[in-house]
């Protein structure tokens, strides 16, 4: 077998289907509840931020979920992404295990978030919505959504944090060049920002708060609707793609896993090379041992409260039960900016609490350790926030090595680290030092959750 499995990019290869775990789910999901009466929202009360094919896809029990084609017609551009055995990583490590990685920096804006990216752009276009508005961590989300804010005829707007914004400029160039408009988040054009800075001007931003601020545009105009780029049900199953083709590679390889790993911030990503993965075995197929990597700087799964809380630091969102830092947690500055949210998907989150995934949480100069490894063995630069999957890989195959057995490895490389060459340039000249959340505030956060009866 060669180092690569690819398919001939034609019609058969792309998937036709998203995948919708809600589906096979042993236990259903607890409900989306409004902030006000604490009682499960309908689809009018969604419908000022998203358009009803995309508030459907949220609540769906439908296993597969049609692709439209203008859709594919876009994914063909990148999809579907190669699948890589790394013989040369596992050389490295003196390993026995097998370990593949999933590709999606191939992507045009360099990340798996034009998967979801592209099909809300196409769902709102087609309800007739004219502008859309969203936030970014770390600019990879932004520019997918700039990218297919281009492909559709959307205007984007981007509340981009602050800390990100400073630090990887190219990212806030790439969605300026796509057409978007990038804003450091907390900003002054609203309510949100402006209570912010009010108690701290120099305050370096979170996704919670870029969320809110993104909301509140979007809730002022009716011609403009919000995306996010993780968290939400539907976002989940439009990533799908990437784990439908991998089992589909995988099988071309004449192997299967018997792990799987992925970095987790919202969820997005995990969930997409997971739950495909993760459906077949919940309907009767090959168990798959499944670990969810987080950064230790912001450990939603391994340290925070499964518990309903919202979604945003303004509390201008429903309810959803997910593991929770608390809303108004705000994680230090390190450079994986797509994994600094306070919570976690729900979704994943319930799989978690079911017994279904492990999770573990490493800080950032271990992470960039395994992804300078990486890089020297396979040549390719993975984001900081893939960086943590390849930590969370190498660390399973060291196990096989010490034990002496031989399994398959498959994470996802959500993205490559091109427009992150600072932090690179920070990890080899010492500067990028392993940062840590101040205890006292965590537990304030988790505090100040909601207070929510739930049924029996």
């Amino acid at each position: 077998m060669t180092d690569s499995v690819k398919y001939v990019l034609d019609e058969t290869r792309i998937p036709k289907s998203w995948y919708n775990l809600q589906a096979d789910l042993p236990k259903p999901l607890p409900p989306v509840l409004h902030p006000g009466t604490h009682k499960p929202v309908g689809p009018d009360d969604l419908a000022p931020l998203f358009p009803m094919d995309l508030i459907l896809q949220e609540v769906t029990q439908e296993r597969e979920i049609p692709i439209p084609e203008p859709v594919r017609d876009v994914y063909r551009q990148w999809r579907p992404s190669p699948l890589y055995r790394a013989r040369r990583l596992e050389k490295a490590l003196g390993t026995p295990a097998r370990i593949y990685y999933k590709y999606e920096g191939v992507s045009p804006s360099g990340s798996h978030k034009p998967n979801t990216a592209v099909p809300q752009a196409f769902y709102n276009k087609q309800a007739g919505v004219k502008k859309l508005t969203t936030e970014t961590g770390a600019g990879q989300w932004g520019s997918s959504l700039a990218f297919a804010g281009a492909v559709f005829g959307l205007a984007v707007d981007v509340y981009m944090v602050r800390v990100s914004y400073d630090q990887k400029p190219y990212r806030r160039a790439l969605m300026e060049t796509y057409g978007a408009r990038c804003v450091p988040s907390p900003s002054n054009e609203t309510q949100s920002g402006r209570a912010i800075l009010a108690q701290r001007n120099d305050h370096p931003g979170s996704l919670g708060i870029a969320i809110s601020e993104a909301v509140e545009m979007a809730a002022q105009r009716e011609d403009t609707k919000y995306a996010l780029g993780s968290v939400l049900n539907h976002v989940l199953l439009h990533q799908t793609v990437v784990g439908q083709e991998a089992m589909a590679q995988m099988e071309m390889a004449n192997d299967y896993p018997d792990v799987i790993v992925g970095c987790t911030g919202g969820g997005s990503n995990f969930a997409g090379i997971v739950f495909p993965f993760l459906g077949a075995q919940l309907r009767g197929g090959k168990k798959v041992r499944i670990v969810a990597v987080e950064p230790a700087a912001c450990p939603s799964l391994t340290r925070g409260k499964y518990a309903f809380d919202f979604g945003d630091t303004g509390h201008l969102t429903p309810l959803v039960k997910m593991h929770t830092l608390g809303s108004t947690f705000t994680p230090p500055g390190f450079h994986a900016g797509g994994l600094r949210y306070h919570g976690m998907a729900p979704m994943v989150s319930h799989i978690k609490e079911l017994g279904l995934i492990e999770a573990v949480a490493y800080h950032q100069t271990k992470c960039f350790d395994a992804g300078v490894m990486f890089a020297r063995s396979e040549g390719i630069l993975p984001a900081p926030e893939a960086n943590h999957a390849v930590k969370g890989a190498i660390e399973e195959a060291l196990k096989c090595k010490e034990e002496g057995v031989s399994r398959a490895i498959l994470f996802n490389l959500c993205g490559h680290g091109h427009f992150d060459m600072q932090a690179y340039m920070d990890y080899f000249a010492g500067r990028l030092t392993d940062q840590e959340y101040d205890e006292a505030e965590l537990a304030m956060a988790l505090a100040g959750l909601p207070s929510v009866k739930e049924a029996a």
